[in-house]
């Protein structure tokens, strides 16, 4: 039997949940949106309908179907180098500001970014990037890149570090040449026909400065003393109430000097007063002072 759409009480019921689970709110015009994700979950699971599937969620036997419940609700766009200009700034003047520092006895020889919502790994991978790019100015530097997601199906390829060559698109074609090795395959017959589908893999000096974990962002962050932290296209999907909790565990997280990076409309400027703005998407936090 093919379910129907959420009845209104049903996708209030959702509604609920969700919010209560990850802060997200999920708009009225949604319906059928919601409707045809948790579908896959009720054909996953041979739950009967809507009704029984809420049932389950609200169950100590339903705490596994949780993960693939905010799996299958939440949506996990990204690219490689998204929003360009951002990754030039974290190559020049934060690099410059944070090196500066190092060079002076300021900083402490170490460099710790955080991808806050790094979906399929993309985005800590575009940090690597730009990081191994300056590696003369970063020799002796330890380096850390947190990288965390709600979706454990997505955060599965983040840590794999491997993609398709339709993903490497957005990288420009010397860095592809110089920072991904084609995956090999076992057997010829494995080889997709399609070259945009070949497997490619981060070489594993970048891997492994990468670090990839679950985290709710309703929950404090996993570590301190961030110089950067990346935080885009999430936060439009986030109640205000939400995003005063959200951004007081970022702040928090933000070592003194240290600089968040939102998205162009994540509508956060208001629960960020307590930093610096130094451009449309790039905050700091004092360096004298705690935010």
């Amino acid at each position: 039997m093919e379910h129907q759409q959420l009845t209104d009480a049903e996708f209030a019921e959702f509604q609920k949940l969700i919010f209560r689970l990850c802060g997200i709110q999920v708009p009225a015009n949604k319906v059928m949106l919601l409707s045809n994700r948790i579908r896959r979950r009720l054909r996953a699971t041979g739950t009967a309908g809507y009704a029984d599937y809420l049932r389950l969620l609200k169950t100590r036997a339903g705490n596994d179907e949780l993960a693939h419940f905010l799996d299958a609700i939440t949506t996990n766009e990204t690219s490689f180098f998204r929003t360009e200009k951002q990754f030039q700034w974290l190559q020049s003047e934060f690099l410059d500001d944070v090196c500066g520092r190092i060079r002076n006895g300021s900083h402490p020889a170490t460099l710790r970014l955080w991808s806050a919502a790094c979906s399929t790994g993309q985005e800590p991978g575009t940090m690597a990037i730009c990081l191994a790019e300056q590696s003369v100015r970063l020799r002796g530097v330890d380096i850390r890149i947190d990288a965390t997601d709600l979706s454990e199906q997505a955060l599965s390829v983040a840590r794999s570090g491997t993609w398709e060559a339709r993903a490497l698109e957005g990288i420009p074609e010397p860095l592809r040449k110089k920072y991904f090795q084609e995956v090999a395959v076992g057997d010829a017959a494995d080889i997709s026909p399609d070259p945009l589908r070949r497997p490619f893999q981060v070489r594993p000096a970048l891997r492994q400065w990468m670090h990839v974990a679950r985290h709710n962002l309703m929950e404090p962050a996993p570590h301190t003393n961030y110089d950067c932290i990346f935080l885009r296209n999430v936060m439009i999907y986030f109640s205000a109430e939400s995003k005063q909790v959200v951004a007081g565990h970022l702040m928090r997280a933000l070592a003194a000097g240290g600089y968040l990076v939102i998205g162009p409309s994540e509508g956060l400027s208001e629960q960020l007063q307590g930093l610096q703005r130094r451009s449309p998407f790039v905050y700091q936090k004092a360096i004298g002072g705690a935010a």
